[in-house]
């Protein structure tokens, strides 16, 4: 599939008269019916290959929201195929884990991100940096200033790896884990994640906007994960902010 307009995505299923002038990417698919009840007017496109989209109205415009998974191979694909539709401005928005300051329910917004991926690598080289869009990020900044949560902006890390390079199980792997995370906190980065690298820079590359928000729900030191109802009320909070943002 080419860059250019297609009529229909190959792996998502969507046709391009299904999908807004905006979208929005979720990891969990189940998030797709939940932020589904904040917008009006919404269509569900059918499943394909475990893959959910739906688009709806929010603030007199449409917005395409799409489920990919979990990680950087996946996810690009999804934003790729959006792009290939016609969407121009991408935000993913799910959880990330924490490092101070971010706290437990703290929502962290990407201005960039370290890329220690490997899919980011076929789209640009390493040199590359994967940067949010600035005029996306200015209307997040607002809309997250007059929302009253706590919330912060800065780096992140794209790792492939979750339970080699973010969450130990075993003493032997977290002790490998505690060295990598003294050079997140040496580097000065606000959490940690498996998409926000390659997405920022397919972005990048494809001529769209795009940017991460997120809950974090794990702390990066003490593997402390966030309760079920902080995480349910956080969750609502996030789909409000970032529709309004998106749509701003």
């Amino acid at each position: 599939m080419s860059e250019e307009r297609s009529n229909t995505a190959w792996y998502i299923g969507a046709r391009r008269d299904e999908v807004g002038e905006y979208a929005i990417l979720v990891g969990d698919p189940a998030r797709i019916g939940r932020i589904a009840e904040h917008m009006s007017d919404v269509h569900f496109v059918a499943e394909n290959r475990g893959l959910r989209t739906a688009t709806g109205m929010r603030g007199g415009k449409r917005v395409t929201v799409s489920a990919f998974g979990m990680g950087a191979p996946i996810a690009t694909i999804v934003m790729h195929e959006l792009f290939a539709l016609g969407i121009r401005t991408f935000l993913r928005i799910g959880t990330a884990m924490a490092v101070p300051p971010a706290k437990l329910g703290d929502f962290v917004l990407a201005d960039g991100a370290l890329r220690a991926e490997g899919t980011s690598n076929s789209y640009a080289p390493i040199g590359f940096p994967a940067i949010a869009d600035f005029d996306l990020n200015s209307k997040l900044r607002v809309t997250l200033a007059r929302s009253g949560k706590p919330w912060h902006a800065g780096i992140y890390g794209t790792y492939d790896g979750f339970y080699t390079e973010m969450f130990g199980l075993s003493g032997e792997r977290r002790q490998m884990i505690d060295g990598l995370k003294r050079d997140i906190q040496r580097m000065g980065l606000i959490g940690t994640d498996m998409e926000t690298s390659a997405l920022l820079t397919a972005a990048r590359i494809l001529g769209a906007r795009a940017s991460t928000l997120c809950v974090a729900t794990v702390d990066a030191f003490t593997q402390e994960k966030i309760g079920d109802e902080a995480m349910a009320k956080a969750e609502r909070d996030l789909f409000e902010i970032a529709l309004d943002a998106i749509t701003a």
